[in-house]
């Protein structure tokens, strides 16, 4: 059981990294940043992967919770 977890919770990481990667690109880092266009590309990458770990997270925690409110009828 442990195991499917695991696989699980590795799914939730990367898709939610991979939504939040594709939403942020339609800000226009570039504009901001001006000469700086590869720390833009960086920062686009890093900021997906803080988004998609905090929602994946939430979720996880959410589903958990969720889960655990069975021992509450008990």
């Amino acid at each position: 059981m442990l195991g499917i977890q695991s696989v699980i919770t590795l799914i939730c990481y990367l898709f939610f990294i991979l939504v939040s990667f594709w939403s942020i690109q339609a800000i226009p880092f570039y504009k901001f940043m001006g000469k700086y266009e590869n720390q833009a590309k960086v920062l686009i990458v890093l900021l997906s992967v803080v988004i998609g770990y905090t929602v994946s997270t939430f979720f996880l925690n959410l589903i958990t919770t969720i889960e655990n409110l069975v021992f509450l009828v008990k």
